[in-house]
Parts: C-alpha cells; structure tokens; sequence
C-alpha cells in the first residue's frame, strides 16, 4: 500500500502529532496547558466542523476543569471503550499520574500526547525539556520520542499502533516548543495509511474488555499483602513485549511510508570510539555533527533513543557500535541528590548487565551530563565540547553543557566559533514585539515557502511567557536540503527590526552575516534615518557591508486604516528583498494567507490588509551608507547607575539578551528575587505616550485610577517646593479649597507608557475649542528623553502624599497614593492591572499575595523584572505563586501562618510583661488596626519593641523578635483568573472560602484562559467562542458570586472598574475590613475578547448597562444587623445583550460562521440574563433573614 507520492505540507510539531491523534481516537479529554494547547485547539475546531476520524465519526472533544479532570475522563472512557486520548504537558502531566498508573496498570490502550516542558522548580518555565515525563516513568506507560516535526507526525501513529496491539499506554512526547511549535515542511499521512496501520480486530478487543453490564465483572479492587506483590508482577510478559511489537509497527509504517524507525537507531562513523545517546529534538543536531566530525576523520556516533520505556536493553547493545571506547548520556532533565539522571542510570545498568552477561566484551567508560533544560540552547558547538569531553584523558562526568557553572564547576567548555556548513541555507531573523504579528506573519511565510517552492523551510519563534508586549524573535531558514538544525541562528542573511526602539539595546546586526540584508521599520525616511541610527548600528553596516532598507510601517498602517498592524507589511517588504518567490506571486500567496487567518475578524480587515499590501512596496527604500560612522552616541547605555548591583548586573545582562552567559554563582538558589526592578528597565515599547493638559484638568483622578501600568502619578504638595524644578515640570493649583499655597502635579513615565489610551478614554473633559482634544491625550513620544528623565527624577524627589492626608474613599484621593504595582509586562490597556494597582496603593504595605498561575503571575512574576515594588520605608506586598491548581490552599496557608503567629506573639508577650511593661504590651495586644493612622502607631510600637527585646538575652525575647513583625495586620489575598478560580482551582477555592479565615479573593475575570491563549473556563458566557469553544458556549455562565452568597459569612462583590470605579473602591476596602473570607469578581477586558483594547473600559459599562455584569455587593456585617446583606449597585438594563456582546469578535465570529446558531445562543443568553437580573433584584429587596445567619 505505498504510495509513491507523498503529500508535502508545512506545520508545526503540535498540528503533526494531532492530526494522527484526531484520526485514531473516539474521544479527547483535554485541558489547557502551554505548549500543549494547540493540539487541544485543533481537535476542538475539528470536531466543532464535523471532521470525521478514520472510521467516519467525529470524535467527541470535552474541556475539563483540569488534567487531573481530564485524565479521570480519560480513564472512565477507556474503561467503557472508547479510544481516548489527551494533550498535556509539565505539571500538567503531574497532575494525571494517579490516573496513569491505573490505565497502565489496568493493560489499556491508550496515547497520552505530551509537548514535553519543564517542572516548577525554584520558578516556573513554560519552555521544554524532559523533567515531566521523566516524573512519569515509573506509571507503567511506555515512553516514545519524537525527535522532529515529522517524527511527531509519524510517532503518533506508531505509538497509537502499538499501544493497541501491546495493551500498554503510551505517552508520545516530543520538545515543548523546540518541536511542539517548530514549523516545517513534512511527508503528510493520509487517512488511508493511517487506516492500513490500525487494525480493527484490536479496536474491537480493546471494546470487548470495556466494563458492560450485559457482560459484568469488576475491575479496581482493593487488595491486601498476600496477593498485591503478585498481581503487579502479572504484567512482565506485556512489557518484555514492547520493544518487538513496536519494531513490527515500525517496518508496517515504513512499508506503508518508506520512513525507517528503529527503538534505537544509530547514525555516524560504523568504527565510531565516541558515541552520545540522546532523545528528543538534541538527536538531529548530535547526529548532524556526529557526521560532520566523522566526515573530518573523527570516530564519533550518536544513539538516538526513541522508546525510552520500557527500556530497549537489548536493542541498544546490538546497534551500538563494537568499536565505542566512550559513551556520554545526555539527560534534557535534573534529578537533584540522585547518583544520576534516569537514563545515563538506564544505559549504565544496560551496559553492566551485558557485559556481566556475556553479551559484551568490555565495559566502555559511561559519563552523564544534563543540557537543554527549558529549552536551553543545545547547538553543533556544545555537541563537539561532549565529544571533547569523550576524548579527555579523564572525561567530565556529571557534566553540564550549555551554561556556565562557576559553583559545582560542572560545564563543559565550548568553542563558540564552531559551525556546521550552513552554505546551503538562506537564514533571517526578524525582531518584533509581542501580539504585533510579527510571528504570525513569519508562519505564514514559512507556509507559503514551503508549499509554493521546492525548498525545505524551518521556522523557530522565540518570545518569553508575557501574552503581549515583549520581544520576538523569528527564526527562518530555507534550503534545497531537509532543515535538521534545532538550535537558533547565529549567522543571518537577511534581519527585519519591526521597532526603531530595539536598535538602542538590541546588538541585533551582530548575528548579521558579510553583505546581510537589514529592513528596518523606521519613522525616519532614508534620507534621515542614517542619522537616528546609534553607533554600534552604524560602524556593524559600515563594517559588514550590509544593505539598508527603510520603511515607515506604522504610517502605511495608519493610512490604510491598519491601526498600528504592521505585520503583513513588513512580511511583504521582506518578500520583496529576499528573492525568494518572484513578487507577484508572493503578494498573491500573502494575500491568500491574510484571508485565511483575518476572515474571522470581518472582510473589512481582510480587504485593510490587503490595501496596505498593495501600498508597501512605494513606500520602500535603500539607504544609501556613507563610508564613516556619524552617529556622536553608542545609544543605550543600559541600566541606570543608581540600580542595586544585582539588577545592575544579573538583571541588566537578561534584558540585554545575554541570560545564557550569566554563570551559576550569580543567581539565588532558592528562588528568591528582589522586587521593584521593573523601574529599571524602561521598555519604550510605545512611539506614542500619554501627555497632561493642566489647564484642562480638573484633578478627577480617573485617568490615574484605570492606568493598567501606572504610569500616570499624582501628588500634591507646597509651591514653594517647586524652586528648582527642571524647565517644563507641570503643574497646577489644586482643585480643592483651603489649600491656597498648594501645587498639583500629574506626571506621565513616558519611557512605561504602552499607549494604551484609557486615559484619554476616560478622562471627562473636553476642550471647548477642539473637540478631540481632553485634559490627557496621546502624542508623539518625545526624541530628547533626557529632560523627561529630569522632570520624573524631579517629582520622585516630591513629598510622597502620605495615607492619613487623604480621603482613599474615593477614585479622586486614591491617586495620591504610590501604587506598589507598576511597569508590568501586561498588555496595553490590560483590563485586570488596574485592580490590582489599586490594591496596592489601598494596602500595599501590609500586603501578602498568593498569585494563582496565569496571566496575573506572569506579568507579576516573570523575569527579568518584577512589578510588586515597596515604599521609601522598604514595606511593600510580599508576593509568591504555587502552582495553578493549589491557589487558594496556598494562600488559605499564608493566612494559618500569620495568625498562628500572631497568637504566639500574644503569647511571648503575656509571658514578657514584667520585662516590657503591662502598658505597652497592652497596647500592642489590643489597639484597633482599623485605619491608617492606627496601622502607623502600631507601627511605631513594634519599633519600640524590637528596640527593647534587643536589650533582653532570654529565649523568650529571641522567639518574640522572630514573629514581632506580625503584630502589623497583615492582609491577605487570594489573587488569580477564572481559569483558577471557576475551574482548576474551584474546589480549593470552595474550601479556603467554607473555612471562615479572613482570606481575601480578587478574581480577574477575563471569561477565558487568557495566558495559554484564550480558551473556554466556566466563566465563559453563553453564545461567545473561544478556545475550546470553536462552535460557541451553549451552557451559561458559573455564577460563583451566587455560590459563595449561599454561605451566609462571605463577603461578596462584582466589581467592573470602568462602569463604576467607585463602587469597585468600595468593594475592595469592605473586602479587606471584613473579618472573614471575602470574594471580589472583577470584570476584566482582554484581548481575548477580540476588541480594540482602548475601548475596554466603554465595553465595560456596556456590560453592566445590558444587565449581562451586574454590580452587587453581599456584606454580612449588614446581616448581622438585621439589614439586607444584599446591595445591587447597578441601575435596571437600559440595552440588549447583543448592543454589549457585538461590539466583540468573541460573540461576532459565530454570526459570520454559524449565523442562525448564533442568534439561537444570543436568544438563550438574553434569557440567562434576564433570569439573573430578575433574581438579583428580588435578592435586593428580601429581608434580613431571607439570608443565612452569620455566627
């Protein structure tokens, strides 16, 4: 059945490996989780169109609350039959291993499909290694792994082939993000070699073994000691089978494909002396410089290990070569306190076994060595330090290839000038920045070259864990010969700069080959650009001989009613200069490709795109390069000098790009990082920031209140404090009366404004004589910085307004108050920043966070800088994230902590009082903490105490000053989004809230699993799509306030700032003086949603104007008081819930795609509205004891 002809398409290692698992499963149970995802995003879409598998059916694909939901789904449809698969990965994967040690152990078939990811250590990483299915070893799965895209393709049938015939399970993995989202072109299955590998007599077993009630029986019992031990060793027979019965898949497949696999395979020199076994993505770059070195007279091999478990013994002593002397393990994974990593142990108990055995002469000389963890740079160059390694007089063992350890001195030395031939290659690099388009656009391009020439094309993307607004990088080749080069380019042809601004910090044209081509999106023409450019820029194009090309993207984009989209301008430039499709064609293919990926959105952005293809090429120039450098600058000169050391020099080399040459020494061991460094890194991602008007201003405070970075300040203070503020340094006398001498000022930090423009958005006046004009307004970022610098360095110098000076009741006080959350990476005009930055500036002080996994953890916690900051005293929020799923059992610990603490203080000081003195004790001990200035004398009594406990040697007094700090109220918040709290982490969430302990929730509600790419939660409204939900929700949404109201003794309140940020103040300062759990729901806008972010605030008070976002609040203090608890602070719906839902691409979609299915869902959502509404406002007008009693 080989078909000669083999269908050649480009995708990435996710879409290879889903589009098998779709075909050969009736049912998958899935669950976001980067970089899985994706796999889960297809078999949705999938079904959502009526794709059908191999047997004519559409498999049925359910979202679960989570892996450990999905994997119990998993097991509960293989028990009953069904062909059942998931997609996972990390903790993910941890969070299943219960459930796999019982499918395994129950002998059922079944395909876990894993992009193999790095654990949550000492921080969390969403990139790739092993150390998840290294954790999974022991389950009774059997391991297989796919070292590229086409092995992803083809292992996923392989694996389910077997898996079948075996009666073991399998988890198919491959190298998150290094494979999982590697785009490149691929021999493609169809559906009849995917039918002629599955044999219908197995499927047909694995039925008749389901659990059946016309055929009962039981399985799941619990035993004891005396026949447990013997029911486990029942299986060997099944697993000493493995090995054989995958070889026979194997030769099936290459007799269906002519693709050859082996469990072990060997590739090098036949008389190879050196050899290092390997699995995953490593194996193409060890092999592909095994044979480069080979072809210069070394002996060197590599052994690619493909089934990992059961473990091939046998296989592998009889493909390695009879000639080794030398062996090196890599492990992509860490083991710490073991003897070492899981499979130099393997290989080293395989190798002892057979030569004990007889199988083998000699023992060879084995060493271990870890490389690649999250993802780390694994290129030809280190390959060749493992080799050297092999040929040392006394080879390194334990080593580590790739960093620099300068503690355990366990890193190889690497040749960094060493290269494999990469002649043969036509390689670009382009620099963008987050959610632009920029990677986009480059998949596309891959695709189209792919598909539209005969050359191989390759693609690696690399951006960090932020959803938006960091920078990009994409990673392009294209040759004649299959691309095997897994590793990053370091000698380009062509470099695209999507932003002017990276040329200050980015030594991008370093990469840049002899003669490169280098486009430059510039809002400078070509005739002034050479002048903008900074020196190192211009002596690398001088020196190199490189081709400048210039075009103002951003302004075709503005003419072409792009809005700032400058992605498909710049793939067409790029087209244009590389050659690689003669440019009718390639404007044609792009133009394809716009319509295939922006139709979605409206033929309106389909024909905008294709307007502003049209127009690039006019607007495209060469520079021409003087022979001498001109520039009096070397541009960025890096991190301020007056940073701490650590952020001076560890943190300055990650913004830099230069994280992999920082050696071990520098970093904590524990994890612990400074906070407060985002001050220092100064993005200047915008070219348009905000300005303040003060002759327009009427000191609202509103466009302070909704800055998502909190990049807009306010203080008031004395005018004679302004004596020597820098020439330009605004302000205004203050909007209030009885303060004649006093000054405001508002001052923007232009080099942290994203551009957002919900301060123009939500600023209230407007001037007379200019209707478009308000009291802030965006405008070009200044050229000169310098005296901005001045004037913000001016205003930090200003009296910090302190809290007993202002009414913080109100949105107009609050923006006294120095936020303790600024300059995150969240996106412009993020929806959930701005509730936290007001928590902040409320109690920031005293605060403790834990920060469920998410959108919220990454911008809150994301390296190189952090965003949680502390005040000229050193007090500031104490921030900390667990994992996902333990949310609110984290935080529902930090709560036991400190009041177990508190307590003992209580304690020791009782015990103390002869010492300290009955005055001061009781004050410490029972003076009320309920307003700031009580907050700041008890402050002032705890520095009394440490002062007196340092005089007094006693046990006592030592255990008193290690838990005195605890005597400040300290406040406690659960903070995270809908992910976690209506479905991961719900159950969790549930129990920390039924305790009764004051524990605060703030729940960003973005009705979507935002960070992992927008997918379907239990928040997700009736009648909307998302990930996950590719057809629409059809159910409503979870009403968690409703749930946690039910208690009686929560405090409860959905909040939307923009329709009311005054009773969103409200709600956040009951919450925290509410002795008891409290629960905030706060609606938070998302890009997610498909809206234009400056508009976010607007579609929240469309929300609650339609009735869908009601604002409520439930107090028991007030039950308590025989009042009703329950306050609806919304007024009745004034417009329909379509007015509100249409104006986003989430509810718009379906109307394009299924039309009469989505007024079917709109209907039924206008009455889960209606029903609510009605509900609530009956809740409002109950009485006190219609509700539960508060003890």
């Amino acid at each position: 059945m080989r078909s000669d002809k083999q269908q050649v398409v480009t995708l990435d290692g996710n879409e290879a490996a889903v589009f098998v698992a779709y075909r050969v499963n009736e049912v998958c149970a899935i669950y976001p989780i980067t970089p899985s995802s994706a796999m889960a995003e297809f078999a949705d879409e999938w079904s959502a169109k009526d794709i059908k598998n191999i047997w004519g059916n559409t498999p049925e694909v359910i979202e679960m609350q989570s892996e450990g939901g999905a994997a119990g789904t998993v097991h509960g449809a293989l028990q009953t039959g069904s062909l059942t698969t998931t997609f996972t990965a990390s903790q993910g994967l941890m969070l299943m291993l219960p459930n796999m040690y019982k499918i395994a152990g129950e002998l059922t078939a079944a395909v876990f499909h894993v992009a193999a990811r790095s654990l949550a250590a000492q921080g969390l990483s969403i990139f790739g290694d092993h150390q998840d299915v290294m954790a999974a070893r022991t389950t009774g799965f059997a391991l297989l792994a796919a070292s590229s895209v086409q092995e992803a393709h083809d292992m996923a049938l392989i694996a389910q082939a077997t898996t079948l015939r075996a009666r073991v399970p399998f988890i198919h993995f491959f190298d998150g993000f290094r494979t999982s989202h590697e785009v490149n072109k691929i021999d493609f299955l169809s559906d009849e070699q995917i039918r002629a590998m599955i044999d219908d007599d197995l499927v047909f077993g694995h039925r008749r073994r389901a659990l059946n009630p016309d055929n009962p029986f039981i399985r799941g019992t619990a035993q004891n000691p005396d026949v447990y031990f013997q029911g486990r060793e029942t299986v060997n027979p099944y697993y000493d089978a493995v090995p054989s019965i995958l070889k026979e898949e194997m030769r099936k497949f290459a007799e269906l494909t002519g693709r050859e696999y082996a469990p072990v395979t060997y590739f090098g020199a036949p008389d190879a002396e050196r050899v290092i076994v390997v699995m995953g993505s490593g194996v193409e770059t060890a092999a592909e410089t095994a044979a480069f070195l080979a072809e210069n007279g070394e002996k060197t091999g590599v052994l690619q290990i493909t089934l990992y478990r059961p473990f091939p013994a046998e296989d592998f002593v009889s493909t390695l070569p009879a000639t080794v002397k030398s062996i090196a393990v890599l492990d992509r994974t860490k083991e710490p306190g073991a003897s070492g990593e899981p499979m130099y142990q393997d290989v080293m108990i395989t190798l002892m076994e057979a030569v004990s055995g007889g199988r083998m002469a000699a023992m060879p000389l084995i060493v271990g060595g870890r490389y690649g963890l999250s993802s780390k740079e694994f290129t030809p160059a280190m390959v060749k330090a493992v080799f050297d390694n092999l040929a040392a007089d006394s080879p390194k063992n334990h080593f580590t290839v790739g960093i620099i350890d300068d503690v355990g001195n366990t890193s190889l030395d690497v040749d960094s000038n060493f290269t494999l031939d990469e002649s043969d290659w036509t390689q670009a690099l382009f620099y963008g920045l987050g959610a632009d388009g920029t990677v986009g656009a480059n998949k596309n391009s891959i695709k189209i070259i792919g598909e539209n020439t005969e050359l191989s094309a390759q693609g690696y993307f690399v951006y960090d864990s932020k959803k938006s607004g960091a920078k990009t990088v994409s990673h392009l080749r294209f040759g004649k010969k299959p691309i095997k080069a897994p590793y990053l380019i370091t000698s380009a042809d062509f470099i695209a700069c999507h932003q002017f601004n990276f040329l200050e910090r980015e030594e991008m044209l370093s990469l840049a080959k002899p003669g490169a081509t280098f486009l430059l999106n510039s809002p400078f023409g070509p005739d002034d650009v050479w002048d903008e450019l900074p020196l190192t820029v211009q002596q690398a194009i001088i020196e190199k001989g490189i081709k400048l090309h210039v075009i103002d993207a951003a302004d075709v984009a503005q003419k072409t009613g792009m809005a700032g989209r400058i992605n498909t301008i710049m793939q067409t430039c790029f087209f244009a200069l590389s050659g690689v499709l003669p440019p009718d064609e390639a404007i044609a293919q792009i133009k394809k490709a716009i319509e295939k990926t922006y139709l979605k959105k409206g033929r309106s952005v389909v024909e905008k795109n294709y307007v502003a293809v049209d127009q690039t090429l006019e607007n495209l120039f060469s520079v021409s390069i003087p022979e001498t450098a001109t520039a009096a600058a070397a541009g960025y000169s890096g991190i301020s000098s007056k940073a701490p050391e650590f952020v001076r020099t560890v943190t300055q080399a990650m913004i830099s790009g230069l994280g992999d040459s920082i050696p071990v020494s520098a970093f904590p061991a524990d994890g612990t990082y400074p906070s407060g460094t985002s001050k220092w890194e100064k993005r200047n991602v915008s070219s348009r920031v905000a300005v303040w008007e003060p002759e327009l201003c009427i000191q609202c405070g509103n466009c302070s209140f909704v800055c998502p970075h909190s990049v807009i300040r306010s203080k008031f203070f004395h005018k004679d404090q302004l004596e020597n503020a820098p020439d330009g340094f605004k302000s205004a006398p203050i909007n209030a009366r009885g303060f004649p001498e006093t000054k405001y000022s508002l001052q923007v930090y232009l080099e942290d404004c994203t551009g957002c423009n919900l301060c123009y958005e939500v600023c209230p006046v407007d001037d007379r004589g200019n209707g478009d004009r308000r009291a802030i307004n965006l405008d070009d970022k200044p050229a000169a910085l310098d005296p901005e610098r001045d004037k913000i360095e001016f205003f930090e110098g200003l009296p910090q307004n302190e809290k007993p000076e202002v009414d913080f009741s109100t949105v107009h006080g609050v923006q006294f108050l120095e936020p303790l959350f600024e300059f995150s990476g969240a996106c412009a005009g993020c929806g959930e920043t701005p509730y936290i930055k007001v928590l902040t500036q409320l109690y920031g002080d005293r605060l403790l966070v834990a920060n469920a996994t998410g959108c919220s953890s990454i911008y809150g916690g994301n390296l190189p800088t952090t965003p949680w900051t502390c005040n000229s005293a050193g007090q500031g929020p104490a921030w900390s994230n667990s994992l996902f799923e333990d949310n609110a059992e984290f935080g529902l610990g930090m709560r036991l902590t400190t009041d177990k603490q508190l307590e003992t203080a209580h304690q020791l000081l009782d015990r103390m009082r002869p010492q300290l003195g009955d005055a001061l004790v009781d004050e410490l001990v029972n003076a009320p903490q309920h307003l700031e200035s009580q907050i700041k004398e008890q402050r002032r009594r705890v520095v009394e105490l440490k002062s007196k406990l340092e005089q007094i040697d006693s046990s006592d007094a030592r255990h008193l000053s290690s838990v005195v700090d605890q005597l400040v109220h300290r406040s406690v918040w659960l903070i995270g989004g809908d992910g976690w709290a209506y479905d991961i982490g719900a159950g969790g969430l549930d129990h920390a809230l039924a305790s009764g302990r004051n524990v605060n929730v703030l729940v960003l509600d973005t009705e979507v699993y935002s960070n992992t790419g927008g997918q379907m939660s239990k928040a997700t409204p009736t009648a909307a799509s998302a990930k996950f939900a590719a057809a629409g929700k059809r159910v409503g949404k979870k009403d968690l306030a409703l749930q946690a109201i039910s208690y009686g003794n929560i405090y409860v309140a959905q909040v939307a700032m923009g329709a009311n940020p005054q009773q969103t103040l409200l709600a956040l300062r009951e919450a925290e003086a509410y002795d008891g759990p409290s629960l905030v729901l706060a609606y938070s806008h998302c890009i997610a949603h498909g809206i234009d972010m400056e508009k976010g605030l607007n579609q929240q008070k469309l929300a609650v104007a339609s009735g869908y976002w009601p604002l409520i609040r439930y107090n028991p203090v007030l039950r308590k008081k025989g009042q009703n608890p329950f306050v609806l602070d919304s007024p009745k719906p004034v417009i329909s819930l379509r007015d509100y839902a249409y104006n986003e691409l989430r509810y718009k979609v379906l109307t394009q795609t299924a039309p009469q299915e989505a007024e079917r869902l709109m209907v039924l959502a206008q009455e889960i509205v209606d029903l609510r509404w009605k509900t609530y406002e009956e809740m409002a007008g109950f009485g006190a004891s219609s509700f539960q009693p508060v003890y």
